[in-house]
């Protein structure tokens, strides 16, 4: 009996996606909910699972289809109650001959850069074979042989050094481009910035660091006090809190705070639902689970969806300043930064102290610029003296 292979209900903003890759080929054996193709859309990549063990009979979305919700993609022969005598027999895998487990991002990568999956040593959990794997793994393949090959070239005068590549953009990261242009073309966005001393912090965090992480079982970090502060902050502004809807300004009770979190495939915003109410080592174990999930590409479109305020580190990359872009529809943003030691004057005494450039990105339609402001020395008042959050003060 076959069974058809149909393409995952997608939620009301996904209109659509695109057939990214198949990892079997018609007449090869399936395995009942092992990875069968991936679905690529505007937000995340789907895995569409095999339905029941047997043998693909037939793909009928090739690779780069455009294909809709519940829309057939291909036919598995179900033969979970007994072997077909039509169906192709094959002597047992052994376990060097099954390949490693991988996302989808890993397994595109490896795809484009022809590397056997077999050859790839995974440095994930289970040995999971992850991006950055294959990217070590593409980088050794510059092999001395192809190096003289590429010095031979030069020598005999073809053209070195200025070769190009053009690939397809991906639907998240021309999604990505459409919402950044359309946040530039209707609003009116500026930027405030203060910087904050994240010495009390550094020394909450080294005091209750280990406790902690033996109470909670997730690591402390940053982030967590932010996220914190910033809902706070938002309740006290809740214009900051708000978005536009046509002529009308929708205000919002809730934080759902999205935390930027880059991706192999792009940046995503996961988002943290009613964060005013989550304990510090939820917030931090659900941000560890999102970096996990956004690098393995298995991050659910109900993750992303809604938000009402965003978070982004670019120090975690290096960046000191930056003035963060707008997430549509909210209308703020808050971009943290590096920590450098600086000389800063306290008690009229030049000190050094560690601080953190923070910038606030806002719809200027919507929040006034004193009110801006006050939102952001709020957060930096809150983070200087933790103890405020406690109190309520």
């Amino acid at each position: 009996m076959n069974i058809e292979v149909k393409t995952p209900a997608l939620p009301e903003s996904v209109a659509d996606g695109v057939v990214a890759s198949w990892h079997k080929k018609p007449g090869e054996r399936v395995r009942r909910d092992e990875p069968l193709v991936d679905i690529e859309t505007d937000k995340v990549v789907l895995e569409v699972p095999a339905p029941a063990d047997g043998i693909l009979t037939k793909i009928i979305a090739d690779e780069g289809a455009t294909v809709t919700s519940e829309a057939p993609l291909g036919l598995v022969e179900d033969d979970s109650e007994g072997d077909h005598p039509e169906a192709p027999t094959s002597p047992q895998k052994t376990a060097e001959e099954v390949a490693p487990p991988a996302g989808p991002a890993a397994r595109q990568a490896m795809q484009a850069a022809g590397i056997d999956p077999h050859e790839v040593r995974g440095s994930g959990r289970h040995g999971r074979i992850l991006t950055e794997d294959v990217r070590a793994m593409a980088q050794a393949d510059d092999s001395p042989a192809e190096m003289a090959e590429s010095d031979e070239e030069t020598a005999t005068g073809a053209p070195s050094g200025r070769e190009e590549q053009r690939v397809p953009m991906s639907r998240l990261r021309r999604r990505i481009a459409e919402r950044l242009l359309e946040v530039t073309q209707t609003t009116a966005m500026l930027t405030t910035f203060n910087e904050i001393n994240m010495q009390p912090l550094m020394d909450l965090r080294s005091r209750y660091r280990e406790l902690f992480e033996q109470t909670h079982h997730t690591r402390l970090g940053f982030m967590s006090m932010f996220v914190k502060a910033a809902c706070v902050a938002l309740q006290r502004f809740p214009e900051v809190n708000a978005s536009i809807d046509g002529d009308d300004i929708v205000y919002h009770s809730y934080c759902d705070i999205g935390i930027a979190v880059s991706s192999p495939r792009g940046l995503v915003v996961p988002v943290l639902r009613d964060a005013q109410w989550m304990s510090m080592a939820t917030i931090e174990s659900s941000i560890a689970s999102f970096a996990t999930k956004a690098r393995d590409g298995k991050i659910g479109v109900e993750e992303l969806r809604g938000g009402t305020f965003t978070i982004t580190n670019g120090g975690v990359f290096g960046s000191l300043f930056s003035t963060p872009i707008l997430n549509p529809p909210q209308s703020a943003i808050l971009g943290m930064h590096a920590i450098q030691k600086r000389v800063v004057v306290e008690d009229d005494e030049m000190v050094i102290r560690p601080m953190m450039y923070v910038a606030l990105s806002y719809d200027h339609r919507i929040i006034d610029g004193k009110s801006a402001v006050h939102f952001l020395r709020t957060i930096k008042a809150l983070v200087e003296d933790p103890g405020r959050m406690l109190l309520e003060v």
